[in-house]
């Protein structure tokens, strides 16, 4: 699959819908993370660079087509304004007069931001109706919202269709490492995959199998493998019911020449709070009345060996409770460990998800990985293997725009 980035267009005095996004944390009407913002800043600068003119088109929460004025988008420009460093001018809809008229009297450094595509019933069912209005305010379509693009809607997958298409520089770097991670790694490849459930990562244990040559399992995912393997996991967080299902992915896994990682020993406690007496017994030997919170520091040492043999790391999913001292210390270690060997040149480490963006910031390894993916679940499904419907529509060679009515 190929794709153009904003280097293959022309976009000198062109209108370009960029789509990003900025569905970012906000408290109080103040932009409590702005991740999000700082990540768009490259394509919007390489845009202006160009002669275009950038036009953000986003979405913000859930609004299910109203109009809603706790989900606008306009209390968002001081947070832009501050990290762009340009002014931004926004229209109360991404569609019509009103947005025609503010892009039609942008200047240069000037950047629009349209109201949130949400606020539209059409955008989630990428109503044909709704993509034409849209492409009628620009001239190129730049996506540049990987975490949106496993989503089939008008913003993410219809203007692609409509106008010349391209990769913004987010999309791009998101695309180049993750290809290169999974698509053609340096071997051996490693996935670390945490969590508190293995039915919502059935399709990407399935796939990983296939692809890494080690896999790590921890967290509550962890215990429902070792319950399937007849370990009693007193009253740990396990998924009994499932225990056929990890039974089959670890036969596979065999078969595959796939190594699978589960602990071999664990922290356990009688209860879930911050510094709960806790002791490290040997994975076979937790109590009745206790749960597992955590690997234990051989576990660890495994892990870490792990991460010293492997050339790529894929990681998805904390490997303990990490919410709550002591039962981060596995998922701590392991993520500053593979941050020192990524240091070192030793180690391509992509990562991406919720809890591991939030695991990764907590263990302060996060900015020495090679990249963290603030996508959710676009990078789940990336992982499990599937086509996401905004990175397809992105393809050269399926991608015929109409240009009849041009």
């Amino acid at each position: 699959m190929g794709w153009n980035t904003l280097d293959d267009m022309d976009l000198d005095g062109k209108r370009v819908l960029t789509r990003v996004d900025i569905n970012v944390p906000m408290e109080n009407g103040q932009v409590t993370d702005a991740t999000r913002i700082e990540r768009i800043a490259a394509t919007v600068q390489s845009i202006l660079d160009k002669g275009g003119k950038p036009i953000l088109l986003a979405h913000f929460g859930r609004p299910k087509g109203e109009r809603r004025t706790d989900m606008s988008l306009q209390p968002l420009i001081p947070a832009l304004e501050a990290t762009l460093g340009v002014e931004v001018v926004f229209a109360a809809d991404c569609i019509g007069p009103a947005a025609a008229a503010v892009i039609d009297g942008l200047g240069p450094n000037q950047v629009a931001l349209l109201e949130n595509t949400r606020f539209h019933k059409g955008e989630e069912k990428n109503d044909p109706e709704l993509v034409a209005a849209m492409a009628a305010l620009g001239d190129v379509f730049c996506s540049d919202a990987f975490s949106a693009a496993h989503r089939a809607h008008a913003s993410t997958t219809g203007l692609a269709h409509a106008l010349p298409a391209c990769a913004g520089r987010l999309m791009q770097a998101e695309l180049e490492t993750l290809n290169s991670a999974l698509g053609a790694p340096l071997r051996p490849l490693l996935a670390v995959v945490g969590g508190a459930k293995v039915s919502t990562k059935l399709d990407l244990l399935g796939n990983l199998v296939e692809k890494v040559d080690v896999l790590v399992i921890g967290g509550g995912m962890a215990n429902t493998f070792l319950a399937a393997k007849g370990v009693d996991v007193g009253k740990s967080l396990a998924e009994h019911d499932m225990a056929p299902t990890a039974r089959e992915i670890m036969a596979r896994a065999e078969t595959a020449g796939c190594r699978i990682l589960l602990p071999v020993d664990v922290v356990i406690a009688r209860e879930f709070k911050e510094g709960a007496a806790n002791e490290v017994v040997a994975v076979d030997a937790c109590p009745p009345d206790a749960m597992i919170l955590d690997a234990g520091p051989q576990s660890v040492e495994a892990i870490t060996d792990a991460i010293d043999e492997a050339r790529t790391l894929i990681w998805n999913g904390p490997l303990g409770a990490f919410e709550i001292a002591p039962f981060d210390a596995a998922t701590n270690a392991a993520a500053r460990h593979a941050a020192e060997r990524t240091g070192l040149g030793k180690l391509v480490s992509v990562a991406g998800g919720g809890d591991t963006v939030a695991a990764l910031n907590k263990a302060g390894a996060a900015s020495d990985f090679s990249y963290v993916s603030t996508a959710g679940g676009a990078f789940l499904e990336w992982m499990e293997g599937k086509v996401l419907p905004g990175v397809a529509a992105l393809d050269v060679a399926g991608n015929e725009h109409h240009d009849e009515e041009e």
